[in-house]
């Protein structure tokens, strides 16, 4: 276990223990960072967009969840709410909207890529497929 989950784990069971619900970090974070928390391992990556989108071009591991289909909202409903996630589309609107879904599924653990994949590729950062 890395570092970061080790904290975050501690801040959850201590909040737990003095009878403060969870603790959760959901938040928008740049390219480089959110390209660093998506090679922890265990760390799931999520393009929201089209699969046609998808198949222009996506992050390397990157699952696809449409955020266009209709039941996009019991497709993340029925992820674990626990497990760690890089979230992203175009450019940064869809992915947005997406967090407050996670977040009023209580997800603890999601960061979505600011600028999305054009930031991502602006940044120089790899892509697949395409």
């Amino acid at each position: 276990m890395n570092f970061r989950r080790a904290l975050l784990a501690g801040v959850v069971i201590a909040a737990v223990a003095c009878g403060g619900g969870t603790t959760a970090v959901i938040e928008t974070v740049d390219p480089v960072t959110a390209g660093n928390l998506a090679d922890e391992p265990g760390t799931v990556v999520l393009d929201v967009r089209t699969p046609q989108e998808f198949a222009e071009g996506h992050l390397i591991d990157a699952v696809n969840v449409d955020f266009s289909a209709t039941d996009f909202a019991d497709q993340i409903a029925a992820l674990d709410r626990t497990a760690a996630y890089v979230v992203y589309c175009r450019s940064g609107n869809r992915s947005a909207q997406a967090m407050d879904l996670f977040r009023r599924l209580e997800f603890t653990d999601v960061h979505e890529i600011e600028g999305g994949i054009v930031a991502w590729v602006a940044a120089g950062l790899p892509i697949t497929g395409g």
